[in-house]
């Protein structure tokens, strides 16, 4: 099996730990347990007596009852049995795609989005077609694309709802349509659905909710401000959960004990973190909507309050090089957007802590500054 260098984790794993603004994430603001707990006014002691009481083994294989109560009460008709826990969404997407696809199956994927959903396929051998998202329509792909890309053999249709890097939402008017075309067919739908928009999350509609044959991946590392904890999972009908356990015996056994217990308790205090998060993304949102108004060499798409977007720049220089002289002579680290196929563009994670991005944008102004 061959497949693509992941261009985006590459760039990170190379030069994160270099920055010293970083404004190249997609997570909101990281929290720690002790941040976590002061959140929600509760007694440190009381979590971690619970932890040292707690055995090491492998605990729940498929995540404890109460992690799988607590991700089906996020969706409208999900029950426990439909919920398998994954090591984040990136292995709840590998789970979903090495299930279900075999070499020589026709897929439609959206792009770019996050390259797990076409470079996956891609190395189990699927035949892949790329349904473009577009910038002049604010980031959708076109509904009559995806009627030409289908096929009587299709399998699978895969999303990013939001986009990574965009932060562009599909509707639910939309995304019925897209139910609507894979119904024609009976083809998969899969969704990552890892970044919820904080402005009105009511406006968010998984696909799980709109199609017996949808899939959904998330995890606990954007909306949730918890990558560290490593914690995902995958939601789908039962037939394609049974079909799915196998496979997941191959790839992970268990989250860990330690890890089920802290997802378990962030979401028990689900309002509290996202009324947190809430704040800061609509904070930094108008930060990130005033510095581009008046900054002449950049424009945005602006995302729907979820925490990723893609700025365009007007500069004489590809932005691989760009971002790379960025970091070296400012500490300002952006991924290009050479890394989604999107060349002239940077993935700009506005949602670190306000100072971060106080700062990082006006160094990365200043740094514009030498194309005028």
């Amino acid at each position: 099996m061959k497949i693509a260098e992941f261009g985006v984790e590459s760039w990170l794993n190379k030069w994160e730990k270099s920055a010293t603004y970083d404004i190249s994430q997609s997570t909101i603001a990281s929290m720690t347990i002790d941040e976590l707990l002061q959140t929600n006014g509760d007694d440190r002691n009381r979590f971690f007596d619970d932890l040292g009481k707690a055995k090491m083994n492998y605990g729940w294989i498929e995540g404890s009852p109460a992690f799988k109560q607590l991700v089906a009460g996020l969706y409208d008709n999900v029950h426990e049995s439909q919920v398998l826990q994954t090591n984040g969404a990136t292995g709840a997407n590998h789970l979903a795609l090495y299930s279900l696809i075999d070499p020589g199956d026709h897929v439609i994927s959206e792009y770019p989005s996050y390259q797990q959903l076409y470079d996956i396929p891609r190395s189990l051998g699927a035949d892949v077609d790329l349904w473009h998202i577009h910038e002049d329509a604010d980031w959708y792909p076109d509904i009559n694309e995806l009627k030409q890309l289908i096929r009587p053999d299709t399998k699978m249709i895969c999303l990013n709802n939001a986009n990574n890097p965009t932060g562009t939402l599909l509707d639910k008017a939309f995304l019925q349509q897209v139910v609507d075309v894979a119904k024609s067919v009976g083809a998969y739908v899969l969704v990552d659905e890892v970044y919820l928009p904080l402005d009105d999350p009511s406006a968010f509609t998984s696909i799980v909710d709109l199609y017996e044959k949808g899939i959904a991946t998330n995890s606990l590392s954007k909306s949730y401000s918890f990558p560290g904890v490593r914690i995902g999972w995958t939601v789908a009908n039962d037939t394609v959960s049974d079909i799915s356990r196998k496979y997941r015996d191959y790839t992970m056994i268990c989250g860990g004990v330690f890890n089920d217990m802290l997802a378990v308790y962030i979401l028990q205090h689900r309002d509290q973190v996202l009324a947190r998060n809430r704040k800061l993304v609509m904070t930094n949102l108008a930060i990130l909507k005033d510095w581009v108004a008046n900054e002449p060499r950049v424009s945005l798409v602006f995302p729907k309050a979820v925490s990723t977007s893609c700025i365009k720049f007007d500069i004489p220089e590809g932005t691989e090089s760009f971002c790379l002289r960025l970091l070296k002579e400012t500490g300002v680290l952006l991924v290009p957007g050479d890394r989604f196929d999107l060349p002239g563009h940077a993935r700009l994670g506005y949602c670190t802590d306000e100072t971060t991005l106080r700062t990082g944008l006006q160094k990365l102004s200043e740094f514009l500054r030498q194309f005028d």
